[in-house]
């Protein structure tokens, strides 16, 4: 039986290491953390650039659209007023 018991004892690493195993593994954790946390803040801070040509281009695309809606809508509620007062 302690034969047995030795060559259990053999094969399983001391607890030292298996300690320092895992305190290696947290410490790769954390440089993972660490990375993902500055590569999201890199991305975020990468948005807040000024407009270049193309924004610019499309903000003004965008305003004269919302402004052609509200004049065809204005002449809609004036179609349907006439409309309406000359049926009455």
């Amino acid at each position: 039986m302690r034969l047995q018991t030795l060559a259990q004892d053999i094969h399983r690493p001391p607890l030292k290491t298996l300690t320092q195993q895992a305190i290696q593994m947290m410490n790769f954790g954390k440089s993972v953390t660490a990375v993902l946390v500055v590569s999201a803040l890199s991305m975020g801070l990468s948005g807040c650039q000024k407009e270049g040509p193309a924004e610019q281009a499309g903000k003004a695309v965008d305003k004269a659209v919302e402004k052609t809606g509200q004049a065809l809508e204005k002449a809609g509620d004036k179609i349907q007023d006439t409309a309406q007062s000359a049926t009455k």
